[in-house]
């Protein structure tokens, strides 16, 4: 079985790390499918949503796979493949506007914690426990771990889970705001689908451009952040879709979107 799976089902792609026995650790062939998933999830029309989950009851992702690190790091400078995280991927530099749900199953930590980040809506088992502990190896999650979570919860718990080191429960993590929402592990695949398709319901181009405006817009100044506003309101209303949306909508009847 491949280390990573992708799928799609309709308008949803699936990503689910395949390596229950190592509690989902990515390794060189998890980065590949990853980086290869979210390329594909950009650049393919008939995708509008996706899910990323974790294969098994017990992790979403344990990190990085140390083990393989360890055995890259023993070969000479000069013999070494390429780094075992590629400099570019989904938590930094490759960038989708379309909306990621992660379904975050049991351990979620390090690269793990970091790629259910790079998503935009955190969905978590009542089982599901997070955090990033690199500091206690003595090095830092630097892809993006640092940065996230500071942006993501109050800075003070931010800092606190970064430099302990520390787990957190769902409850925990949803009371801080890093999950959307905590469900009994038998019903997590099901809400993030319901999730996913209800997202999928609306304009594929305005939910683009909502998410885009977002992300972009909390680097900006407010000033900076209204006029990109304009300037996406105005692209977006050149579309098909805005035209379709409010004729759907004095004609009573369900939009029928193409996502142009």
């Amino acid at each position: 079985m491949p280390s990573l799976i992708y799928e799609k089902k309709g308008r949803i792609a699936y990503i689910t790390l395949n390596r229950p026995e190592a509690r989902n650790a990515m390794n060189f062939e998890v980065w590949d499918g990853l980086v290869k998933a979210w390329i594909d999830i950009r650049d393919n029309p008939d995708v509008w949503a996706a899910i990323v989950t974790g294969a098994g009851d017990k992790a979403f992702s344990a990190g990085q796979d140390l083990k393989e690190v360890a055995e890259w790091m023993k070969k000479p400078v000069d013999q070494r493949p390429a780094q075992p995280v590629p400099e570019i991927n989904p938590m930094r530099g490759l960038q989708t506007w379309k909306p990621i749900i992660a379904a975050i199953n049991g351990i979620c930590t390090g690269g793990g914690l970091e790629l259910a980040m790079a998503c935009d809506i955190r969905i978590a088992a009542d089982s599901a426990r997070l955090g990033l502990a690199e500091v206690k190896q003595s090095v830092i999650p630097g892809n993006s771990g640092t940065q996230k979570l500071i942006r993501l919860v109050p800075f003070a718990k931010a800092l606190e889970m970064l430099m302990t080191g520390d787990f957190i429960d769902a409850q925990e993590a949803h009371r801080i705001g890093l999950v959307n929402k905590v469900v009994p592990y038998d019903q997590l695949m099901a809400e993030a689908e319901k999730l996913a398709q209800q997202i999928c319901e609306n304009g594929p181009l305005a939910v683009r451009a909502v998410k885009e405006l977002a992300c972009r817009g909390v680097e900006m100044s407010l000033a900076e952040g209204l006029r990109l506003e304009v300037e996406v309101g105005q692209r977006l209303a050149l579309s098909e879709d805005a035209k379709e949306g409010p004729r759907a909508f004095t004609e009573k009847r369900k939009p029928v979107w193409s996502g142009k």
